[in-house]
């Protein structure tokens, strides 16, 4: 008897439907053969399903089990299909007996002795089972909470075979995890374990970090070591407008895939905080490998990627941020697969002023030639510099004033402005496709939406032939001026929104290695 289990394998972010065929027979000669381009993990199945099995009672000895994994010119990969197998193996040899199994898709490793490991990419898998019309879908038990976010399908968390076998053979009740997903959205979206009220000083970073947040822009800091830099990066997260439950759905598909969920994870309710090690390869930044991962900058699709010591990643790794940056996707073409992920993020770099870290610092005398700062300076490409368009000095604090400084603003009070800020873009942009926020604003937009009046033409005139300000800084000026516009709900940019926005091209002026 031929049985078929309906199973799934992941290609990218998208989950492909797999049909497990198998076929049990007598043979003097017991062989265990899985066709249909396995990888190793899946070849490797036959040992922890026969082990599985046996250890549960289940008489193979004398058999022959040949499975087909159809679509076959399609890779299979990862370790789900040990449960469908072990069902199929079942079936075939007829010691299950049910006329429901057209109804579910099953998905789960195996161990020895029979109990289900949770997998990587369930959420995507749960999507492909509503869309074709499973009654139901069975997963391990680790796994539930994050494919029970889909509604309208049965999703079963199993511990062991013999739940499922049981389940199938009517022997055993189960019951479908049912989670309110908006309300479980909506109940963790303001809980940060970081707040902007515990930063002594800085008002002009933190401002910064406002513009930034909410205009979706990029942003480097600069100041040397102790300053402050990291500490109040990972708070930019705090004062970020609130993910939709779209947008909370797309970057959980990607954690799943990458299996960055943990078992009480549904949906993730905050946006992404990723930092990265300087010593990272290209390869761990954009994705990929023999069997696709994806990497950090599509981890931190709708969140914060952010690169501390920016100067000491790699020349390779730092190009390749372009493209990402420019067109907030990723597409990654191997031997065995051509994936494109979304990755729009923003970037939030942070680095020394100079070899030695003390370039223009009140106190500490720098001991950096010209010459070295400009070659330091010189790690970062124009055109990846391009990118970023707010540019802060983080100076440091003296003691005496950290000391004496009241209480910062609240995160939750700087988020209220940003959100303000961000409801103005989306409805500026509402008739323009693929932008939401002045980061993304290409130069027709920036025409259109960014005119200034002679006062600010003058003024920003006279600041790039003072500052010597480079050609590049121009746009960058202007959609910064026109967020600074959007805080103070102005819809004219004013002569004192440019002048704040020159303020955040520190890096383009000339004295800046004087």
């Amino acid at each position: 008897m031929i049985a078929k289990i309906d199973s799934a394998t992941l290609q990218g972010l998208e989950a492909l439907p797999v049909t497990i065929e198998v076929n049990v027979c007598a043979s003097p000669q017991p062989r265990f053969t899985i066709v249909g381009l396995p990888d190793a993990a899946v070849r490797e199945s036959q040992e922890r399903v026969l082990s599985a099995l046996t250890t549960n009672n289940y008489k193979i000895a004398m058999k022959q089990i040949i499975v087909n994994m159809a679509p076959a010119d399609v890779k299979k990969e990862g370790s789900g299909f040990d449960l469908p197998i072990a069902i199929g193996i079942l079936l075939s040899m007829e010691s299950i007996e049910t006329d429901n199994i057209g109804k579910y898709m099953f998905v789960g490793e195996l161990s020895l002795d029979g109990s289900i490991q949770p997998i990587k990419g369930v959420l995507p898998i749960a999507i492909k089972a509503r869309e074709m019309g499973y009654e139901g879908l069975f997963v391990p038990e680790s796994n539930v909470r994050e494919a029970a976010v889909v509604n309208r399908i049965k999703v079963y968390g199993v511990k062991h075979i013999l739940d499922v076998v049981g389940f199938l053979s009517g022997t055993t009740q189960l019951e479908p995890t049912i989670i309110n997903t908006r309300e479980e959205f909506y109940a963790n979206q303001s809980t940060f374990n970081f707040d902007f009220d515990e930063v002594k000083g800085q008002e002009n970073v933190k401002r910064a970090f406002e513009v930034a947040a909410a205009g979706g822009h990029n942003i480097i800091l600069v100041g040397s070591p102790g300053c402050g830099k990291s500490m109040m990066a990972k708070r930019l997260p705090s004062i970020l407008p609130p993910l939709s439950l779209a947008e909370s759905l797309e970057t959980t598909q990607i954690h799943s895939v990458a299996g960055k969920l943990s078992s009480t994870t549904s949906l993730i309710t905050q946006r992404p905080f990723r930092a990265p090690h300087h010593t990272i390869s290209d390869v761990a930044l954009v994705g990929g490998g023999t069997n696709f991962l994806p990497g950090e900058i599509c981890l931190a699709h709708n969140g914060v990627l952010f690169l501390d010591e920016f100067t000491e990643f790699s020349k390779s790794v730092l190009e390749t941020l372009r493209q990402p940056l420019e067109d907030r996707v990723i597409s990654i073409s191997r031997a065995k697969y051509n994936i494109t992920m979304p990755c729009s993020f923003m970037l939030v770099a942070s680095m020394n002023p100079c070899p030695c870290g003390y370039h223009n610092h009140p106190t500490h005398p720098c001991v950096c030639t010209p010459g070295q700062i400009q070659k330091y300076m010189n790690k970062i490409s124009g055109p990846l510099m391009d990118r970023i368009d707010i540019q802060v000095e983080v100076a440091s604090v003296p003691f005496e004033d950290i000391a004496q400084a009241p209480k910062g603003e609240s995160s939750e009070t700087i988020r209220q402005r940003v959100i303000n800020a961000r409801k103005i873009q989306e409805q500026r942009y509402a008739h323009e496709k693929g932008i939401h926020c002045n980061a993304q604003m290409t130069n027709a937009l920036l025409q259109k939406y960014a005119q200034l009046d002679e006062q600010s033409t003058d003024r920003l005139r006279d600041a790039m032939k003072r500052l010597n300000l480079s050609a590049r800084a121009y746009n960058r000026i202007l959609k910064v001026a026109r967020t600074i516009a959007d805080l103070d709900g102005s819809e004219q940019i004013l002569s004192s929104h440019i002048g704040e926005a020159i303020g955040y091209r520190n890096l383009d002026r000339d004295s800046w290695i004087e």
